[in-house]
């Protein structure tokens, strides 16, 4: 479930979730009323139910129904894939999917799931809510310990993050990079921070975030439409400014490199904006290092950073990392 549920679907469809949530949910009510076709009737609610969570991972009832119908059917391996799988969305937090373990999944695993959720909400909004000081500081010595690179976990959290831009950039400035260096792909955030950077008159900084987005995702020109606005307004003043020299770009790629690695601890706010990645043997090496151990997002960034630099050797591993990226959730 994980695999198709991520791979196929990074944004929810808020609409088809609900639809195929009410199919699931009439068989299901259907298998309880007659013991006669409960197997089908649980066979169909399963599929539908199956669609619901692939078209909205972000509509709780969804996981609800879908693990409420394994537990109907006796399928503890079942409830325990679902509980792994929102686990994943989640951020693979290492303490809860160790609360698996052991766990009889057909007498507790509904109950964990509810309250899986209550404790961390799917909706961006009902997260909000659990926002305050301390939480804000919470979040961030365990953010980056998750594992973000999900397609559908990126998604969520960045959606979450959009909330704490209001109340805090700079914990949003630093906590949206570790989102982006675990999943490069998400455009989006790439110009939500642009945006923000812009805003605040950083302009080089904006660059590299627009650059990031309109490499992914061409059709946006959003390091044009940029490039546009800066001459407009210096049209006719004195200041200046030009893109960001290679030097810059590299300096800006290692960052994300290092941002980038899944597990680590939690680096102060210096760390974030000054420490750059060591290099341990060749740069081959280390490509081939982190490909092995599954860093695809590190290691598309150090591939990046060394064809920026002319070295036309490391496409092919920028053309893997790229595809491990687009084409697994793991």
């Amino acid at each position: 479930m994980a695999n198709s549920s991520g791979a196929d679907l990074q944004h929810p469809r808020r609409s088809l979730g609900n639809r195929h949530r009410s199919q699931a949910e009439k068989f299901l009510n259907l298998a309880k009323q007659d013991e006669t076709s409960s197997p089908q009737n649980l066979k169909w609610a399963e599929q539908s139910a199956r669609q619901a969570v692939l078209h909205d991972f972000t509509h709780e009832e969804n996981w609800r129904v879908l693990a409420e119908i394994k537990t109907l059917a006796g399928d503890e391996i079942g409830l325990r894939a679902v509980l792994e799988d929102l686990f994943t969305v989640l951020g693979r937090d290492p303490e809860q999917l160790e609360q698996l373990a052991g766990v009889n999944m057909l007498e507790h695993g509904f109950q964990l799931l509810s309250a899986s959720l209550a404790a961390d909400p799917l909706d961006p909004e009902y997260w909000s809510e659990h926002i305050n000081t301390e939480f804000l500081q919470e979040l961030e010595q365990r953010f980056f310990e998750l594992d973000l690179s999900d397609p559908r976990a990126n998604v969520l959290f960045g959606r979450r993050l959009e909330r704490i831009r209001t109340i805090d950039e700079e914990l949003f400035i630093r906590l949206v990079r570790r989102l982006l260096a675990q999943r490069p792909f998400n455009h989006e955030a790439w110009i939500e921070l642009g945006h923000l950077h812009e805003k605040r008159k950083e302009y080089d900084e904006a660059w590299f975030c627009y650059d990031q987005a309109q490499s992914h995702f061409p059709q946006i020109k959003a390091r044009n439409l940029f490039r546009e606005r800066m001459e407009k307004r210096l049209d006719g003043l004195k200041t200046s400014w030009a893109t960001p020299d290679n030097a810059s770009r590299t300096t800006f790629l290692k960052k994300m490199e290092e941002l980038a690695l899944r597990v680590k601890p939690a680096p102060s706010v210096s760390t974030v904006t000054t420490e750059t990645v060591e290099t341990i043997g060749s740069d081959e090496e280390n490509l081939k290092m982190l490909m092995e151990t599954k860093e695809y997002s590190s290691a598309f960034f150090l591939a990046r950073r060394l064809v920026t630099n002319g070295e036309a050797w490391a496409q092919e591993y920028l053309d893997a990392a790229q595809t491990k990226l687009t084409g697994s959730t793991n």
